[in-house]
C-alpha cells in the first residue's frame, strides 16, 4: 500500500530524535565519531565503523545524523549510496566524514571506488567513513567483492536493532513531539494493530495524518486516522 497523500519533509535526522532501544552501544559509537574526526583521531576503530540491520532498524536515520552532527562542528560530510556518482566517492579535503548506505546496493564500479575510499581514509587521520549494509560484512558474500567485505570488517562493527513495540511507540511520540503535533494517547497503540508496523511506514502515516488533520481542521484522534486509512485503501482498490 502507497500512501495516495503528500507526506510533507519530516524532521532531519539527529542523534537526539532516534529511539535507542537496544542501541545503546552504538549510538555512543557514532556519537564519539565527530569529535574523534575534530581532533585527528588516527585509530581504525573509532572512525571506521559499520552498521547493519533489517529495513526499518534505523540504519540509514543514524548515517545521516553522524554527517549533521559532523557539519555542526564545522566539517565536511559526504553521504553516499547506490545513486551516488563514482566521483563522489573520492577522498576530498572538503569531507572528514564519508556515510555509505546500502553498500549491498552498489554496483560494481562503485564497490570499487568505495574500497579505494576506505583504504584511504584509513590512511588520513581525521577522515572517518561509516557504512550500513543489511548484514554482517561477512554475511554479504553474493553482493560484495571479497576485499570490499574484508574491509568494511576492519573497524568496529554493530547490529542495530528493530524497536520492540514499546519502542516503536516512544518513537512515534518522539516524532509528534518534534512535529510539535498533538496526538491523542491512544493512536501509537492502534497504529501497531491496526496498520503497517515497520518505523518507515508509521512514520510515514504520521507525516500524512499531519497534513489530513490539517485539511480537515481536526485533531489527530482515531476517528481521524481510520476515516484517513479508509481514503487511502479506497484510493489503491
Amino acid at each position: 500500500m502507497q500512501l495516495a497523500l503528500d507526506l510533507g519533509t519530516p524532521p532531519p535526522a539527529r542523534f537526539s530524535n532516534f529511539v535507542r532501544g537496544a542501541n545503546s552501544e552504538a549510538l555512543t559509537a557514532l556519537r564519539a565519531l565527530p569529535e574523534w574526526l575534530a581532533i585527528g583521531d588516527r585509530a581504525l576503530g573509532q572512525r571506521m565503523i559499520y552498521l547493519w540491520g533489517e529495513p526499518g532498524s534505523g540504519r540509514s536515520h543514524l548515517l545521516q545524523a553522524c554527517c549533521a552532527e559532523t557539519q555542526e562542528l564545522s566539517l565536511g560530510a559526504r553521504y553516499l549510496g547506490p545513486h551516488s556518482s563514482i566521483a563522489e566517492f573520492d577522498l576530498s579535503p572538503d569531507a572528514a566524514l564519508y556515510a555509505v548506505d546500502d553498500v549491498d546496493q552498489l554496483d560494481a564500479g562503485r564497490q570499487m571506488a568505495l574500497f579505494r575510499l576506505y583504504n584511504e581514509v584509513l590512511a588520513q587521520p581525521g577522515h572517518g567513513l561509516v557504512a550500513a549494509g543489511p548484514g554482517a560484512p561477512l554475511s554479504l558474500t553474493q553482493t560484495l567483492r571479497e576485499d570490499l567485505r574484508s574491509r568494511l570488517g576492519w573497524g568496529m562493527v554493530h547490529r542495530v536493532q528493530t524497536l520492540s513495540d514499546e519502542g516503536k511507540i516512544a518513537a512515534l511520540r518522539q516524532a509528534t513531539h518534534d512535529r510539535g503535533l498533538n496526538l491523542s494517547a491512544d493512536v501509537p497503540v492502534w497504529l501497531l494493530t491496526h496498520f503497517r508496523r515497520d518505523l518507515p511506514s508509521l512514520m510515514g502515516l504520521l507525516d500524512a495524518l499531519d497534513t489530513y488533520s490539517l485539511e480537515k481542521k481536526r485533531a489527530i484522534t482515531l476517528p481521524l486516522v481510520r476515516d484517513l486509512l479508509k481514503e487511502i485503501w479506497a484510493a489503491g482498490a
